[in-house]
């Protein structure tokens, strides 16, 4: 039974820790970009975007579509590095263990 009880303990860490790391992934932000730079978007460690930058030397109204691939490409390349991010601090807590939901 004190086994038990240890054990309920260190979970009960465990998830603290764990809420601990999500607030704190949700202060941080990481930036992708496209086009030389030319649309870069910002995505916090909860995989929100929360700003998108697009110069003027992007925007040509007789291609659109090129507009929307950058814009398109840098919300993937922010969000692959808000995974990566993310990742890196669970792991932390998991001893590197995959554990599936986490994010």
């Amino acid at each position: 039974m004190n086994n038990m009880n240890q054990m309920m303990k260190q979970v009960k860490k465990m998830q603290e820790q764990m809420l601990k790391a999500q607030e704190d992934l949700a202060n941080r932000t990481v930036e992708g970009t496209s086009g030389g730079g030319v649309v870069s978007v910002t995505v916090n460690g909860q995989k929100k975007v929360t700003a998108v930058v697009i110069k003027p030397e992007a925007v040509d109204p007789d291609d659109v579509e090129m507009l929307q691939d950058l814009v398109l490409s840098a919300i993937n390349d922010a969000m692959t590095r808000a995974e990566e991010m993310a990742g890196k601090e669970m792991s932390k807590l998991t001893g590197g263990m995959n554990i599936p939901g986490l994010f």
